[in-house]
């Protein structure tokens, strides 16, 4: 009916500049008042710091937590909504795997010695970078059919190369270890647990920001198209949303922003699934006032875990992030997962 298309194509606009703008504040107080928590907490005593050294000392790592955990909430929220399922995550797709195998053959002179010269020269993170794109380039490829990406494909074959890319790694180390008996884990396993990784150089951080930043944007102008990737091919089109182009480029995007958190932290689990339901909480499932919102709840949240994990286990060194977040995210996840099946919400699988 006309009065029902009209609804429906309401909520494909972007909002407008007022109403984008008050959304944006709300997002930056949440990351902002959850941010200055994390800085009450040091290593000598807990407490704002007063001395200029220790704020810039706590500084540094809320801010990359922050912007890690930013970038893998506003992923959660386009792979949920292109996948159509409630349980996807950014590393659905094989990015956490592909980094984690490009990066331990970085660290393995006979893999090095193959490699071509332009190769050689690049750091750990850039490594990182490259074999999450590959994965997900491979992902595309085996999954698309005429140029169309379908969210039950996608979801098979982000499994199946997910598990094979983590299958070669650990063969690969098994190997290495056995006829290397001076191997050690070092930074490769990081790209396993994932934590903040204080030691980046500024070359790194920007580099990182400036994939992050468009990505973001990006997916920022596509958010009312979002609202209806969980309709028909026909139903989308009428309302002016051609669906099958949305999702290329909304996946690829949203790769990308996953792929340069990963390159700096290693795949830090259940952010990008819980952060987008912690929003629908706040704001619903309208996908324009829910990436900003969980966007400000992925990096304040983050920020606070990494907080945490840094006060924890003080003899033996701190936590890695990873850790605390699949300890809390877990549950969570199986929560979520059983009220799905109550209510048989679960989409596209």
């Amino acid at each position: 009916p006309p009065a029902a298309y009209k609804r429906r194509r309401k909520i494909v606009k972007p909002w407008t500049l007022p109403r984008l703008c008050l959304l944006l504040l709300a997002s930056a107080a949440i990351w902002a008042l959850l941010a200055a928590g994390c800085l009450c907490l040091g290593s000598t005593h807990l407490g704002f710091p007063t001395d200029r050294i220790e704020l810039l000392e706590r500084l540094e790592p809320t801010l990359i937590a922050s912007l890690v955990g930013a970038a893998l909430a506003a992923a959660g929220v386009a792979y949920q909504a292109i996948l159509r399922n409630p349980l996807a995550d950014p590393y659905l797709l094989g990015v956490s795997s592909g980094a984690a195998l490009a990066v331990y053959l970085w660290t393995l002179p006979a893999a090095v010695a193959l490699m071509p010269p332009l190769l050689v020269g690049l750091s750990q993170e850039s490594f990182a970078y490259v074999g999450a794109l590959v994965a997900l380039m491979i992902v595309f490829v085996l999954a698309q059919r005429s140029g169309r990406l379908e969210p039950v494909t996608l979801l098979l074959v982000g499994v199946i190369v997910n598990a094979i890319f983590g299958s070669v790694f650990l063969l690969i180390y098994h190997l290495n270890m056995r006829y290397d008996q001076t191997a050690v884990s070092g930074g490769p396993f990081r790209f396993l647990v994932g934590g903040i990784n204080t030691s980046l150089t500024s070359y790194q951080r920007w580099t990182a920001l400036a994939v992050i930043a468009p990505g973001w944007l990006l997916l920022l102008l596509l958010a009312g198209q979002l609202n209806v990737a969980t309709l028909s091919e026909g139903e989308a089109q009428a309302l002016g949303v051609r669906i099958h182009r949305l999702r290329w480029i909304a996946l690829i995007a949203a790769s990308l922003i996953t792929a340069a958190a990963v390159a700096v932290s290693g795949p830090i689990g259940f952010v990008g699934l819980v952060c987008p339901h912690l929003g629908r909480l706040l704001v619903g499932n309208d996908q324009r006032r829910l990436l900003p919102i969980a966007t400000g709840l992925g990096g304040g949240l983050l920020a606070v875990a990494d907080a945490v994990s840094r006060q924890c286990l003080p003899m033996t060194g701190a936590l890695p992030v990873g850790v605390l977040t699949g300890l809390l995210g877990g549950p969570f996840f199986l929560m979520l997962l059983w009220q799905t099946r109550r209510t048989g919400v679960t989409r596209g699988a």
